[in-house]
């Protein structure tokens, strides 16, 4: 007997809000990281990111929202959700970005959409695969070469598994975001706080017996200012977002977030530090922004309308 199939979930003007916000503070990470990363070893990093915005947002919630019944119930997916959303991506990201620049570590990233849709595709029964998301994927993608230009990809003195462990990060992120699906029914500020807390338990020993932080020197403001930067609002703030999107739009269509991170650091350069806005930034907005209309699918709805409104 035949079934109806299940119907995909959408971008609603709020998601899309919530999307375009989360992109923004994304937009900052990579810079953020790259400030971090020359005075604060990879996995230290990563447990100070987890374990500050952790702490935070369980200030944050106070113990409402049932988060210690969600926490004593949920506490093996939160552990796996922590690893492939925060320990593993972050780390291999981190490490990375010792040899890649922002750009480049962010082209890679953006590959993450591509990546939930295909995992989606074969985990999911409402997400599928399609020509359309496919489309939108790579033409964001390429939009995302194009905005940063050759001199992302002109060095070539990188190590080639430098190039490899933002990709892996990627797909780790696809993964996260396809099981991030199964905690829709907790408030999303409780979802962040479990990951937050699990993956801040498993860097804690990574960092102790890799990087002995206590024999490092006391690293510089901006370094400092980058770190909380990066946990308060990259990571905490962030990730409540994140699990509101997946909770009303997705898991595919969250991931095209990494498609917004480059053109917001981009533009938030030329907003507050006046950094010039070129040829090559606004024609790779411009196909990104295609991407993510090819990926909305409204506007076949509005042509299909377009002649029964003609002719009636």
């Amino acid at each position: 007997m035949a079934t109806n199939p299940l119907p995909q979930p959408t971008m609603t003007p709020r998601a899309w809000a919530l999307l375009l916000l989360l992109g923004l503070i994304w937009g900052g990470s990579f810079f953020f990281a790259r400030i971090a990363v020359q005075h604060v070893p990879p996995f230290t990093l990563v447990f100070l990111r987890l374990s500050l915005a952790a702490v935070a947002l369980h200030l944050y919630v106070a113990g409402r929202m049932g988060i210690y019944e969600a926490l004593r119930e949920n506490w093996k997916p939160f552990l796996l959700l922590g690893i492939v959303n925060n320990a593993l991506p972050h780390s291999l990201l981190f490490i990375g970005q010792i040899h890649l620049s922002a750009g480049l570590a962010s082209i890679l990233n953006a590959t993450t959409p591509i990546w939930t849709v295909l995992i989606a595709n074969a985990m999911t029964a409402d997400e599928r695969l399609t020509g359309r998301k496919i489309a939108g994927c790579l033409t964001g993608l390429a939009g995302t070469a194009v905005l940063l230009g050759p001199a992302a990809l002109a060095r070539t003195d990188i190590p080639f598994w430098a190039l490899l462990f933002p990709i892996g990060a990627s797909i780790s992120y696809g993964f996260a975001a396809v099981f991030g699906r199964r905690f829709r029914h907790l408030p999303s500020p409780v979802t962040a706080a479990g990951q937050l807390t699990a993956s801040t338990l498993v860097m804690l020993p990574v960092s102790l017996s890799v990087d002995h932080p206590w024999t490092l020197p006391v690293p510089p403001l901006p370094t400092i200012g980058a770190v909380l930067g990066l946990a308060l609002v990259c990571t905490a703030f962030g990730y409540i977002l994140f699990f509101r999107i997946i909770a009303i739009a997705g898991a595919t269509n969250v991931s095209v977030v990494t498609l917004l991170v480059p053109p917001s650091a981009i533009l938030l350069g030329a907003i507050f530090l006046g950094e010039r806005l070129t040829s090559n930034a606004v024609f790779g907005m411009v196909l990104i922004a295609a991407g993510l209309i090819v990926l909305d699918g409204r506007w076949r709805q509005l042509l299909s309308q377009r002649p029964r409104q003609a002719s009636g």
